[in-house]
């Protein structure tokens, strides 16, 4: 049995809690490898929908368990806000299991992350101020708190008062904040030692064996491809690696393990936060996909920016990620319009270049090629077969399938579970 990755491949927010829902009764686990609650999955099951920040959207699947491995870093008090909203809702949340190595986000983190954004005015990178950022510099530092330093009250402290005492000073000296005592952040930890005992684990261990006893686990990435820390629009990303080979270093599952990679990518784009975006729309259009496909951050609650499907990024994503299946997502987003541009190309100050280009600069001055495809009009929220979908849709289909690189193996036609034509088994 497997083990397969599941990634975005633009910028975030293409519907990955979908894919998972749609892999989630045959799937054992469920592991969020990167990441931490700065984005959210959209879960919709039956008539109840679900909006999940750091716990994986597999916890909504009856018998599969969830973790949250090594590479993911974790706000306790989220963790337990959503664990308790969702059994306030009668999900059972009880296999969650969160790796001891695991980095936790402090209050100072996320103080530091809002403080520092406001500074860079004008420059701000567009981060969602919950503390993602200074933690994975922590980590990176060899100054962070673990989860398994929680257990250690003299370990923790040791730990907490050394990263104080630099960013005392910048809080205090740089920033005109109050300094952070100490006492106040391991309070706040030892607070949850009791009732987070029982969830750790060594994941790397429990995922091996597991895929030695052939289960199929499933590794969920958090923020997408373009966003990844080495591979994204640099320096507007997140602190992590988003990619498939994140998978590997986050979870402690080595890549020969991996036997299939699939990207989600919407039948369109949008982008959270600043950062260079070439087919993005200020116009009708673009309110248009807004609007219609509902386009506001689960996390944030922020408007996206919209554009329309950029082929050179799914390529991009397809060569990075080594992409086995594209699922697409909200196609029927695209219902009512009379042509669908899709870029196919950028022009880069006179040259035409048909990949994402190296340099920031020349993806920064990019402007979209584009070649335009007839819409359609029909309700496509009941298709379940591809020949279902109008010849305008499955024309579409198939022409940003050839553009990508990758087979496009399941395409979502309404928000709805089931609102999903499957044309291959993402498992085979």
């Amino acid at each position: 049995m497997p083990a397969i990755v599941l990634i975005g491949a633009q910028w975030g927010d293409e519907g990955k809690g979908k894919a998972t829902d749609l892999l989630g009764d045959r799937v054992d686990y469920v592991v969020k490898f990167n990441g931490g609650n700065n984005a959210g999955h959209t879960v919709v099951v039956g008539d109840k929908k679900y909006a999940l920040h750091l716990l994986p959207s597999g916890i909504l699947s009856p018998g599969v368990t969830p973790v949250i491995s090594n590479g993911v870093v974790v706000d306790i008090e989220v963790l337990f806000h959503e664990l308790e909203a969702l059994a306030a809702r009668g999900v059972d949340v009880s296999k969650l299991l969160v790796s001891a190595n695991a980095h936790v986000i402090t209050a100072y983190h996320r103080t530091l992350d809002k403080v520092t954004e406001r500074f860079l005015g004008k420059k701000q990178i567009g981060t969602t101020g919950r503390g993602i950022g200074p933690s994975y510099a922590d980590k990176i530092n060899r100054v962070g708190i673990r989860i398994q330093d929680l257990f250690d009250e003299g370990i923790l402290r040791q730990k907490v008062e050394g990263a104080l005492d630099l960013k005392n000073h910048i809080l205090v000296k740089v920033y005109n904040r109050r300094a952070i005592t100490a006492d106040e952040v391991i309070d706040d930890l030892l607070s949850y030692t009791d009732r987070l005992r029982p969830m750790v684990a060594d994941t790397s261990l429990v995922l091996n064996r597991a895929l030695d006893e052939g289960k199929t686990v499933l590794f969920e990435g958090g923020q997408a491809t373009m966003l990844d820390v080495d591979h994204g629009t640099y320096p507007f990303v997140t602190s992590s690696n988003a990619t498939s080979g994140g998978a590997a270093t986050g979870s402690g599952v080595a890549p020969n393990r991996i036997d299939r990679v699939i990207a989600v990518v919407k039948a369109y784009t949008t982008r959270v936060g600043a950062g260079p975006f070439p087919t993005e729309l200020f116009d009708e259009s673009g309110e248009f996909l807004r609007s219609q496909g509902f386009e506001f951050g689960t996390t944030t609650g922020r408007p996206r920016r919209c554009g329309w499907y950029d082929a050179p990024i799914a390529r991009y994503s397809a060569r990075i990620n080594g992409v086995t299946d594209f699922v697409l997502t909200k196609l029927d987003v695209l219902t009512g319009l009379e042509k669908i541009p899709v870029c196919v190309a950028y022009d880069v100050e006179g040259v035409r270049v048909d990949e994402v280009p190296v340099s920031q600069s020349d993806f920064h001055h990019a402007v979209p090629i584009y070649e335009e495809f007839p819409g359609w009009s029909e309700d496509i929220t009941g298709a379940r077969d591809f020949s279902d979908l109008p010849v305008n849709a499955q024309n579409y289909v198939l022409a940003i399938e050839k553009m990508s690189n990758a087979r496009i193996s399941a395409i979502g036609v309404g928000p709805g579970r089931d609102e999903i034509v499957v044309r291959h088994d993402l498992l085979e």
